[in-house]
């Protein structure tokens, strides 16, 4: 028998955060045994009636009923110790799942700073489908989030969005944010939106011999929804994924809750000039603190070397390498987005311009992903009714799914692919 490989990944991040969530969630016991041991425990024996004494105790603890019978209680340990197992099996062997992104970035046409545009235009990128390209094909100007890799987009050959659309003819160009350096930890959201996007957006113009489609994932695209109201002569039209705007749409107290974090989160901010990678996962594990559990737990039981277990993998190592925010940036969502809800009030101000989507008269294309857990489609809908003429998508699928998934090509490549091609 061979001995497992070790652990080449720190992920899922912050470990202990995740591992603590699940004992919480299944009333683990400080008892250190595992199901085995728990399965040839007798019920007359001292050790399983001690381990019930603690259950009683627990449940106290946590408000719930100590004095269920006997069998409900064993029923109720076995369950817990059998997920928690499969949970740390799952997470083993993501840790040491031998898979690793090999695609090689395509050039860069524009530099600013730590930040920078990928041309994935063939023959930039050799495409993986057959080229069946319209005669005036446009490009395209996709803004990720500032808090993940841009690789979303490009996640593996078989994977990639942007691939997809160069082997379709469309000319994809990637702004790539980057390791926030010096300069950009003291970026201020107007800084990304006036300095940096603004530059990258003629930069493509450029490139492009004329106007191209901006289009915006995530955060990207509350961005994105700034510039294009800022530059409308460089918009062809404009695409928004998974975006934004209400803040308090479905659960305004947790979006409160999150802001009432930042008065805790500032000697952090303070300290570093950012808000860190960890700190960040944190606050996304607070919109879904089950999350993590759930989907580990079924991994353990797929195949390592099936393609399902490939791309889990796939996307976990992007969700576990991310990229901390600038304080000012970390400051301003936090306390305007979360707290204030200025864009969907009317009130989010950009250099002395209020963002207001209405203002938009480009073709617009609002994909609204219906089993969105980290922006609800409540949140990201609003946008499509605001901005005149928009068109709104609602694929089946989750807020990262939709655009790296099993079913990404059906459920967004190939509709965002024939609304181009309508432009």
């Amino acid at each position: 028998m061979t001995s497992p490989q070790p652990a080449h990944r720190r992920g899922p991040r912050p470990l202990l955060l995740h591992l603590g969530l699940a004992m919480l969630r299944t009333n683990t016991l400080p008892a250190g045994i595992s199901p085995a041991e728990w399965r040839n425990l007798k019920p007359d024996s001292p050790p399983w009636s001690a381990i019930l004494d603690q259950v009683r105790t627990m449940l106290a603890q946590l408000g719930q009923h100590p004095n269920a019978a006997p069998d409900i209680l064993a029923a109720q340990i076995g369950g817990s110790l059998t997920q928690n197992h499969d949970l740390i099996a799952g997470i083993a062997a993501y840790r040491r799942h031998p898979w690793q992104r090999d695609l090689a970035d395509p050039p860069a046409c524009w530099q600013e700073g730590a930040s920078c545009l990928l041309d994935y235009a063939p023959p930039n990128v050799p495409p993986n489908v057959p080229r069946d390209a319209p005669p005036d094909a446009p490009t395209v100007l996709f803004v990720p989030s500032l808090v993940n890799r841009a690789t979303v987009l490009d996640l593996t050959a078989a994977q990639s969005m942007l691939r997809f659309l160069a082997g379709h003819g469309v000319r994809p160009l990637l702004l790539d944010w980057g390791w926030p350096g010096t300069l950009e930890r003291g970026f201020a959201l107007a800084d990304y939106i006036t300095g940096r996007l603004h530059r990258a957006l003629e930069a493509a113009c450029v490139l492009a011999g004329g106007p191209v489609v901006l289009a915006g994932y995530c955060m990207g695209g509350t961005l994105a929804v700034a510039a294009a109201q800022r530059q409308p002569q460089h918009l062809r039209g404009l695409a928004l994924l998974a975006t934004p705007w209400d803040f308090h749409a479905g659960d305004p107290a947790r979006a409160r809750q999150l802001a009432a974090l930042l008065a805790g989160l500032e000697p952090m901010l303070s300290l570093t000039g950012t808000l860190p990678v960890d700190a960040l996962q944190t606050l996304f594990t607070l919109l879904d603190p089950w999350g993590v559990g759930t989907k580990y737990r079924a991994f353990a039981q797929l195949e390592p070397e099936s393609e399902r277990a490939r791309l889990f993998v796939a996307l976990e190592d992007w969700l576990n390498d991310g990229v901390p925010l600038a304080a000012p940036v970390a400051r301003e969502c936090l306390a305007q987005w979360y707290g204030a809800n200025q864009p969907a009030n009317g009130e989010w101000d950009i250099a002395g311009m209020v963002v207001d989507p209405r203002a938009i008269r480009h073709p617009s294309f609002v994909a609204v992903p219906a089993r969105d857990r980290i922006v609800p489609p409540e949140s990201a809908r609003p946008l499509a009714a605001l901005i005149p003429g928009a068109v709104l998508h609602e694929p089946a699928a989750g807020h990262i799914g939709m655009v790296a998934g099993r079913t990404a090509e059906a459920v967004l490549w190939r509709p965002f692919l024939d609304w181009l091609r309508r432009l």
